[in-house]
């Protein structure tokens, strides 16, 4: 069945390429590296997926393929003690031949005294995975007491859309985004599916009593429904507003505002097309489900998500700061006019595949993108021009 499936992926990339519709960029203010000091923090990271800041100022970094590493002063140390299940990706073509593998990292709210961590990865074969979250106890270069705490289900065949951001909203849960598993976008509408939802857990993996009611037949850990693949997800520090970003297919990437209960609308409502030009759905404007704050058309292929809040930056307090895996840029949105510009607008050239990965803040203000190219995954510290 892998091959078919192999089969599916290679002919969805050659419709994108030789889609006749060409969807133009807007227009948006630029500005390019030379704007701004660009501070490797470490190179040489194959295939990295997210970063997490620590109270000591390094910082934990994964791997798709299976690796965790603690990052300090530019040198690279990798954790031992993770499960099998989480790094025997060699043989296992959802990591090898899709998106899946070692995804997100995120430390518990009570880290600094507890050294519990939290991992997302891809459980199953080709034929049957999913979306897993695994939590443990970090211990200097090792992680101790790993378990795993929720399997999304039902299981999906093919290595495309697993989700896998973590957030805390600060109410003693954890979020987790399920993406739909691209073949199955219908899914997305069925609550008694995990497929294209985000789901609230307790930090032991258990239901909260009062999570939203979806109905009789819902699978009871849904916080929301109606998404494609959400890799943005964040909590504003400041206001304790959460939200989500996720990719479209041929345009169509959202950013949405995320609240309790609701539906966001993926396939019924859509701005994208199929990656033939079809119209997936006539429904664009999102009437009787949560609209986006923002929409990318074409699509950036959104990745990662912060809402700065420092010192560093002023003039971008409240905004949204979004990488571009496509776009190869980083992306700032202003929530409250709904302005756009790019920044590190020349980043990506026909040589350098420069793809931002994910973002954060690091505690002096300074922001933080991890980025992966062909050859050299970097996390990278970005601060004004001197």
């Amino acid at each position: 069945m892998k091959s078919s499936w192999a089969y599916w992926g290679t002919a969805a990339l050659l419709s994108l390429s030789a889609c006749m519709e060409p969807q133009t960029a807007p227009d948006l203010p630029q500005q390019p590296q030379a704007d701004f000091q660009l501070d490797t923090v470490i190179d040489g990271l194959p295939a990295p997926w997210a970063a997490a800041v620590l109270p000591d100022g390094g910082y934990l970094v994964t791997g798709k393929l299976g690796q965790l590493w603690h990052v300090d002063e530019g040198v690279r140390t990798e954790i031992t003690g993770l499960p099998d299940s989480v790094t025997g990706f060699a043989d296992n073509p959802v990591a090898t031949d899709g998106q899946g593998g070692l995804l997100d990292v995120a430390l518990a709210p009570d880290f600094a005294d507890s050294g519990t961590i939290y991992l997302s990865y891809s459980y199953g074969d080709w034929d049957a995975n999913g979306t897993a979250l695994l939590r443990a106890t970090l211990q200097g270069a090792a992680i101790t007491g790993s378990e795993t705490i929720f399997r999304a289900n039902p299981a999906k065949e093919a290595g495309s859309h697993f989700g896998g951001k973590i957030t805390f909203p600060g109410d003693g849960t954890l979020l987790l985004t399920l993406g739909d598993g691209f073949s199955l976008r219908e899914e997305a509408q069925k609550p008694s599916s995990h497929l294209g939802s985000i789901v609230r857990l307790n930090l032991d993996g258990g239901t909260p009593a009062d999570n939203p009611d979806f109905g009789d037949e819902a699978k009871p850990q849904l916080f929301s429904i109606g998404h494609r693949n959400v890799q943005g997800l964040t909590v504003d520090p400041a206001t304790g507003t959460i939200w989500e970003h996720e990719h479209g297919p041929r345009g169509g990437d959202e950013l949405n505002e995320l609240t309790p209960g609701a539906n966001y609308g993926w396939p019924i409502a859509t701005y994208g097309r199929d990656y033939q030009g079809a119209r997936i759905s006539p429904i664009e404007d999102h009437t009787g489900f949560a609209a986006p704050i923002h929409v990318w058309v074409p699509s950036i292929a959104p990745s990662g998500l912060a809402i700065y809040r420092g010192d560093v930056f002023e003039d971008w307090n409240g905004s949204a700061l979004i990488g571009g895996l496509a776009s190869g840029n980083l992306r700032r949105v202003d929530l409250e006019s709904g302005d756009e510009e790019i920044l590190l607008s020349d980043a990506k050239t026909d040589t350098d595949k420069f793809r931002v990965r994910d973002v954060d803040v690091d505690q002096d203000g300074a922001v933080l993108i991890l980025v992966e190219d062909a050859d050299n995954g970097r996390l990278i510290r970005i601060l004004p021009k001197p």
